[in-house]
């Protein structure tokens, strides 16, 4: 069972099982009914994920507060893939509410992996340079048009001012677990720092 993450949401519910998949995916996409369907070994929380077949995942947003993820994805990451050094989830096909579920899901082409950790990386600074080229090469990437910050990404990128109730509240909270005014000291810090370069993409 899935609940909306923040505690002044209304609650929404809804049983994310591979029942719901196999129904989904049946009705939805035929051709794709007669392959397996399993719980990815490492999920996320914005989605419950599955692999279909060897080749594909289904992904479903959790809660409400996640579902303009779907046509964001759908709509950028074909375009950001190609200009990218490595490989990033790409979109199959979209599915629509049905089933009990209120909200549009995926299909992703499959990718093979596993969390990163240190423990199996053997050249930790080339994971760190690779890393780096990434992330310079997402920065390169012309932005118009693409989308700012907002609820559909949680404001990131948009002024840290958004969380600063929030942030304030955690300080107070684990008053004499931290030091308190080393962290009030970096929020601060923080919320003064200015962004003065042209518009990039982030993750």
């Amino acid at each position: 069972m899935v609940l909306m993450p923040s505690g002044d949401m209304p609650a929404a519910i809804v049983d994310i099982n591979i029942s719901l998949v196999n129904q989904l995916v049946t009705a939805q996409f035929p051709q794709w009914a007669d392959l397996p369907i399993k719980p990815a070994e490492f999920d996320g929380g914005d989605n419950r994920t599955f692999r279909l077949g060897e080749d594909m995942s289904v992904r479903l947003p959790s809660a409400e507060c996640y579902t303009e993820q779907v046509e964001k994805e759908h709509r950028w990451l074909p375009r950001l893939a190609p200009l990218l050094p490595l490989p990033i989830p790409v979109p199959l096909a979209m599915g629509v509410p049905a089933n009990g579920f209120p909200w549009h899901w995926s299909v992703y082409r499959w990718l093979e992996g596993e969390n990163a950790s240190t423990e199996p990386i053997d050249d930790l600074h080339l994971f760190a340079t690779t890393l780096a080229r990434f992330l310079a090469a997402l920065q390169q990437i012309d932005p118009a048009g693409g989308p700012p910050p907002g609820q559909h990404n949680f404001f990131r990128g948009g002024p840290l001012a958004t969380y600063d109730t929030e942030t304030r509240d955690a300080i107070a909270t684990l008053h004499g677990k931290i030091d308190s005014d080393a962290a009030t000291g970096v929020w601060e810090a923080a919320l003064n720092a200015k962004w003065h370069g042209t518009p990039v993409w982030l993750h």
